[in-house]
């Protein structure tokens, strides 16, 4: 392999400086991508430009690549046949019926449950961010106006109940997207090196920790502490001048009319989705077990072995099949219907499919520029290995708060931090944690992070006071979790 010493690091330094100048991820990672091949090809444009076609190309050539960016698109088709059938509305109202409830008990026991059953409803619906914070604000927002509750507190259990349970719980697109950056990395089994993160990934758990703890002592700090003692003594629920964002719908595309709406229509397709993935996960590794000394223990290799890309494919593949059977037995779709709402389910991620390609292909170009080689190498004489971890989780946090994208970080550290861990003999799982957590606390401090400003819509909450108030707990957790990865950088 070519050594491109000092110039490997220019595209990704490039594309993270294009993205804080533009805020435009996909332009930016299409632009590191396009640099790393004019290097390639010894600063020839045409060749380097063609080069770059090629390379995006090429990303399809992995099949866990083109599986995970699959998996992406149907998700997209899988949501919209729950929001079209009126699955998430019956959810909703089985929620509602709980609610109801606990608003006529003593009103300062209500609080409590209100925020905490808010907590469990984004934690329940991990399988998309997007989902779950936009059904957490509009969905609590009547009940937390009528119990004084302001409008910043909503936002903040709707920002901090989605991405960390998502990173936490993986049978969703991020578990998809990261296997297959790990693949990119050359992680043999991707699936399990995920699942052994989990343990590491300090700050998600951390995040929900404080927020659970805020909710059930009432201890609330700074301007969340203000907002609080505002909407006690005055009744409002924002500050004077807010400019609250609003949003009234769960997705792009309305429900059915005259279909009764029903949880089960949402329940039973995620629950196969789900239950699918470790079915699939067994089966896909069933066969490469060696010398399993019992049925269990040939189970528990299977799972680490199988193929993390094809189970979360085969399993929305169940999923949306199951919905099909479910909704035509009940009459509320026809075949026609069902293959325009895939259709359109697709069309509506293909940002994500898109940000996926593009992630994967400047992972490769780094790769082939040697990027995490050259870093590794040049920082292993003053850099101390104990130290790696909380280095690139601060690092991976700068990213993610300057960009506004957990994701777009991602791609970036990891063809970076892995090969790191690699010479400098670092705990790879814990380095691979600690720049997925740092992806995770940046984007929850950015104010231009999309899911907190889908939390700030959905909660018809000033988007800046929704920032400002979950900040102090966002600090806290990233300062804790930084000292966490000191300490385990030493132990582990």
């Amino acid at each position: 392999m070519t050594d491109y010493g000092f110039l490997s690091i220019l595209p990704p330094v490039i594309a993270i400086i294009f993205a804080l100048r533009t805020k435009q991820v996909y332009i930016a990672l299409f632009f590191g991508i396009w640099f790393s091949w004019i290097i390639m090809s010894d600063w020839n444009i045409l060749t380097g430009t063609l080069a770059t076609i090629e390379g995006l190309v090429n990303v399809f050539k992995s099949a866990g690549n083109t599986r995970t960016i699959m998996f992406s698109a149907l998700v997209g088709a899988l949501l919209l046949f729950i929001q079209y059938s009126r699955g998430v509305e019956g959810f909703v109202n089985k929620l509602h019926v709980l609610i109801v409830y606990f608003e006529n008990k003593k009103a300062g026991y209500s609080r409590v449950i209100v925020q905490l059953l808010a907590m469990f409803t984004g934690i329940i619906l991990f399988v998309e961010t997007s989902i779950s914070s936009l059904t957490v604000g509009t969905l609590y927002r009547p009940v937390f106006d009528k119990l004084k509750i302001p409008r910043e507190k909503l936002a903040y259990i709707a920002d901090s109940s989605s991405a960390p349970t998502s990173i936490l719980i993986p049978f969703n697109a991020w578990g998809a997207f990261i296997m297959g950056l790990l693949i990119t990395q050359g992680i043999e089994h991707p699936f399990a090196t995920l699942i052994a993160t989990i343990k590491y990934n300090f700050y998600p758990i951390i995040a929900l920790l404080i927020l659970a703890f805020v909710i059930v002592s009432k201890k609330d700090i700074g301007p969340m502490k203000k907002a609080e003692k505002r909407t006690k003594e005055t009744g409002k629920l924002m500050n004077e001048g807010a400019k609250p964002m609003l949003s009234d719908t769960v997705t792009s595309f309305p429900p059915k009319e005259g279909v009764k709406a029903k949880a089960y229509n949402m329940v039973i397709p995620l629950a196969t989705m789900v239950f699918m993935m470790p079915i699939n996960l067994v089966y896909t590794g069933w066969s490469s077990v060696e010398n399993a000394s019992s049925f269990a223990n040939h189970i528990s290799q299977a799972i680490g072995k199988g193929s993390g890309s094809s189970s979360v494919l085969y399993a929305v593949i169940a999923a949306i099949f199951v919905a099909m059977v479910l909704y035509r037995a009940q009459g509320i779709m026809k075949m026609k219907e069902m293959v325009d709402l895939v259709l359109k389910g697709i069309s509506e991620l293909m940002p994500l499919a898109l940000l996926m390609m593009l992630a994967f292909a400047i992972g490769e170009a780094c790769n082939q520029l040697g990027t995490g080689l050259y870093i590794a190498n040049v920082s292993k004489d003053w850099l101390s290995p104990e130290l790696l971890p909380a280095i690139v989780f601060v690092i991976s946090s700068f990213i993610a708060f300057s960009t506004g994208t957990s994701w777009g970080t991602f791609a970036i550290m990891l063809a970076i931090s892995l090969p790191m861990a690699t010479i400098h003999g670092s705990e790879t799982n814990l380095v691979i944690a600690a720049t997925l957590g740092g992806g995770v606390f940046g984007d929850h401090c950015s104010p231009i992070s999309d899911t907190s400003i889908i939390s700030s819509m959905s909660s018809a909450s000033d988007h800046i006071d929704h920032v400002k108030t979950q900040l102090p707990y966002a600090l806290i957790g990233g300062a804790i979790s930084t000292i966490l990865y000191v300490i385990m950088g030493y132990i582990v």
